[in-house]
């Protein structure tokens, strides 16, 4: 090698994270070529200044952006560049649903054979609680059945259920026209978050349940599917009767809690209850929160990540608190409106971790 400064194929692909091979492949189709290519024997030869494009080029392969595209985006100024990454992840989005409907449709024809009804729902109601319980999932290829929600029907009531292990989103519904039996199932949510938008434009739903399904019947006579997922759903009631006694039990004007934090977007957020009010503590003011508490002076932290949506998903402006003490999970749930309630856990305020 002649010039010092530039590597062989074999270093570049190290740092790259790519495969000689396809350093050739993207050589060969302009999108990447080589800083100089060695007229005797014909070796590619890549400079330092090459390496960021190269883990560009990685990335958006890694998306699934197509050549052509990416031969755009080189040349494309960065607003034009931002437009093709959210395009392409749409496009992935829109495939991912699409996949998920697929594969659910095609389980729902697997011999199943008779399906039972399961309940009867009002479509708009049931969508805004998917929507609100989806918000507590997460996809955790080691614990699949996270990204899933617990489904469990009686008498008198349905109950949606999901938990990410810091949270835990539990919604109750209650169907005008009740059936006979109990039914549980985890239905994957991928294929509800899928269903939502069918959901909400059906003014009734069926359900009914298959062996490896559970089927959405609309009015309009079309079906939304959602699988079931096979593995065993955290003992989440198990959790909820070892909870220790409430010691506080905070009354909130969540619109006004909503708004301090969308305006400062804290990484950690403190709740203060100081002589029988409460308080939030940002990292830079202490705002009087509308509303009342009971119980001795007390502080607790939560991170917002956890916090924030488990308050912008409650049903109604007066939102309760029922605290347990500052490492205990706390307990949110609508004042007026107990059907949809949520544990979060509090976290430890930044300044008391050391080193």
């Amino acid at each position: 090698m002649s010039d010092p400064r530039l590597m062989s194929i074999g270093e570049f692909a190290k740092l790259a994270e790519l495969t000689t091979s396809a350093l050739r492949f993207y050589d060969d189709a302009g999108l990447l070529r080589p800083e100089l290519v060695d007229p005797l024997t014909g070796y590619r030869l890549y400079s330092d200044a090459q390496l960021e494009p190269a883990l560009q080029l990685r990335r958006l392969r890694e998306v699934g952006m197509p050549l052509s595209a990416i031969g755009t985006f080189f040349t494309a100024g960065d607003d034009e560049k931002a437009r093709l990454i959210d395009d392409q992840i749409a496009r992935v989005a829109a495939d991912t649903v699409g996949m998920y409907q697929v594969a659910a449709a095609l389980k729902a024809s697997l011999g199943e054979g008779a399906h039972i009804t399961v309940c009867e729902l009002s479509g708009p109601v049931l969508a805004a609680a998917v929507d609100q319980v989806l918000a507590t999932t997460v996809h955790d290829r080691h614990i699949p059945v996270l990204g899933g929600v617990r489904m469990e029907t009686d008498l008198d009531s349905v109950s949606l259920t999901a938990t990410d292990r810091y949270r835990l989103a539990t919604r109750t519904l209650f169907p005008d026209k009740p059936f006979a039996g109990s039914w549980a199932g985890t239905l994957a949510g991928e294929d509800l978050q899928g269903a939502i938008s069918r959901l909400r434009r059906s003014p009734r739903v069926i359900a009914e349940a298959g062996e490896r399904t559970l089927t959405f019947r609309m009015v309009d006579g079309t079906v939304a599917h959602c699988r079931l997922l096979t593995e065993t759903f955290p003992d989440y009631k198990m959790l909820i009767r070892s909870l220790a006694l409430v010691t506080h039990r905070v009354t909130i004007d969540n619109q006004q809690i909503l708004t301090a934090l969308e305006q400062t977007a804290p990484d950690t957020v403190g709740l203060e209850v100081i002589d029988s009010k409460p308080v939030l503590l940002l990292p830079d003011a202490r705002i009087d929160l509308n509303g009342s508490a009971t119980g001795p002076d007390l502080t607790l932290w939560f991170e917002l990540t956890t916090l924030y949506p488990a308050l912008g998903h409650t049903v109604g402006n007066d939102v309760m608190l029922d605290l347990r003490g500052p490492d205990q999970p706390a307990t949110v749930r609508s004042a007026d409106a107990g059907d949809l309630t949520v544990l979060v856990m509090p976290c430890r305020h930044p300044s008391s971790i050391t080193g």
